[in-house]
């Protein structure tokens, strides 16, 4: 089903973008991308001459290969890389019977598989920065487009005291920028090259020569300076941060849904014909992205397992959990990749109602002043005394269905300590910020450290 951008589900699960980069021919391709690759570096470590090199390059191209021919012989070889090799040298050997015996040398079909996967998870990857970017461009602007304007902070789904929607915009922003960073260290898929059990020992002298051209060969995705056929952290780690980003989209979904609700109506999604309806009822305008949003957040985590579970593998080769990693990592890539376009197309069309958040801070009569105020209090009252004060006002508020300012300017012990200026200055949301501001700043200042290096990949 999230396979593919078409069909009965159309882009719900996953968007043609990032699906033609997981075609079949697109793997095909990175696997022989490896196989022409490896001649070159061979040729150049004098392995092999530069005419076997050329004669193999030449049939490396996609289309000149039966993509289900190789799937039904991998069937019963266990891998595509078996019957794809096959496939290669016969066309080599065709033109150059010489050459064809030079096909594949030295190498083993993991080296083959990982490389080619490791060419489509980078291609995954910059596909995934270039609209983190935009998404971080969108959410910088919100935050500081409404870094003066007041809603409620919730705990609990209760309220709690006023915060400014910047705030939340920016804390939204703030780990997009971090996963941006940890991909630059750590995020970097790479080719391998190890044959048959790691070591290149086919190769004889010539191993670690051909290993180290190897390694430069390939400058837009590199190639690991030692084999991992087996030590598989760095791609258990990368399905990690994949699942993270998508429960971080999950989050601002959660919150935009939650603040979509028609009893709150702070927020609401990008408007667009068809766009949330109701089979049943023709009023509803449904949270459609944050729903495919949230989906996606809910199915990561299972994945992410796998790729956890299949990090014990056997000795030199595994037995399954190498296997498993194929379908796994494809599926993070497509699920993460949706869950991002579908974020951005939220936040980029995100519709904010001030009005709304300032109504909705109004709900209690000021009682979400109330630590306000009794801080200020307890400058001459003591805390505990202005705590329990408010605790009592508090109670009148709400059984008397009465402003909290109004109950508070009644009691003389309150009222002597603060006049009706002050108190009125007390029951401003707005002005109530506390470090709001410096949060603000400190992340808006991370974003643009990075902002230039994160638009590149755009």
């Amino acid at each position: 089903m999230s396979g593919t951008a078409t069909g009965l589900h159309g882009e719900l699960f996953v968007d043609r973008e990032m699906a033609t980069l997981f075609e079949d021919r697109a793997a095909l391709q990175g696997m022989l991308d490896f196989e022409a690759a490896l001649a070159r570096a061979q040729a150049t470590a004098r392995v092999v001459t530069e005419p076997v090199a050329t004669a193999i390059a030449n049939e490396c191209r996609a289309e000149f290969y039966d993509i289900a021919a190789i799937g039904k012989s991998a069937t019963l070889a266990g891998n595509p890389a078996i019957p794809l090799v096959k496939a290669l040298t016969a066309r080599v050997a065709a033109r150059d019977p010489e050459a064809a015996k030079w096909v594949h040398f030295g190498t083993t079909s993991q080296d083959v598989i990982d490389s080619g996967h490791a060419q489509q998870y980078r291609a995954a990857q910059s596909l995934l920065l270039g609209r983190m970017a935009r998404l971080a461009a969108a959410l910088a602007s919100l935050a500081r487009a409404h870094r003066d304007t007041p809603m409620i902070g919730r705990t609990f789904l209760q309220h709690a005291v006023p915060i400014p929607f910047g705030v939340k915009a920016a804390q939204w922003l703030d780990p997009l920028v971090t996963f941006h960073d940890h991909c630059q260290i750590w995020g970097q898929p790479a080719h391998q090259f190890g044959g048959a059990a790691g070591t290149l020992a086919s190769l004889g002298d010539k191993a670690a020569a051909t290993l180290a051209v190897f390694i430069g060969t390939m400058p837009s995705i590199g190639a690991a300076k030692t084999p991992w056929h087996t030590q598989r952290s760095d791609i258990a780690l990368l399905a990690c941060q994949l699942g993270i980003l998508t429960g971080h989209l999950g989050k601002i979904a959660l919150d935009v849904a939650l603040m979509a609700q028609t009893e709150i109506g702070e927020l609401a999604e990008p408007e667009a014909p068809g766009k949330g309806g109701s089979s049943a009822m023709p009023h509803k305008r449904n949270p459609v992205l944050c729903t495919l949003i949230l989906a996606a957040s809910k199915r990561t985590p299972g994945l992410v397992a796998t790729m956890l579970a299949a990090m014990p593998q056997e000795h030199e080769r595994a037995i399954g959990g190498w296997h498993a990693e194929w379908p796994t990592m494809r599926e993070l890539y497509l699920t993460a990749g949706s869950a991002l376009f579908q974020t951005l197309t939220l936040i980029e069309g995100l519709q904010v109602f001030p009005d709304a958040m300032r109504r909705n801070l109004d709900l209690t009569n000021g009682l979400v002043m109330a630590e306000r105020v009794s801080l200020a209090l307890a400058a001459s009252l003591g805390r505990d005394k202005a705590h329990h004060l408010l605790e009592q006002a508090s109670r009148t508020c709400v059984a008397q269905a009465r402003h909290l300012r109004e109950v508070l300017a009644d009691d003389p012990a309150i009222a002597g300590a603060l006049d009706a200026a002050a108190l009125d200055a007390l029951f401003d949301p707005a002005t109530y910020r506390g470090a709001s501001d410096a949060i603000i700043d400190r992340i808006l200042a991370r974003y643009e450290a990075e902002s230039e290096h994160m638009s590149s990949h755009g």
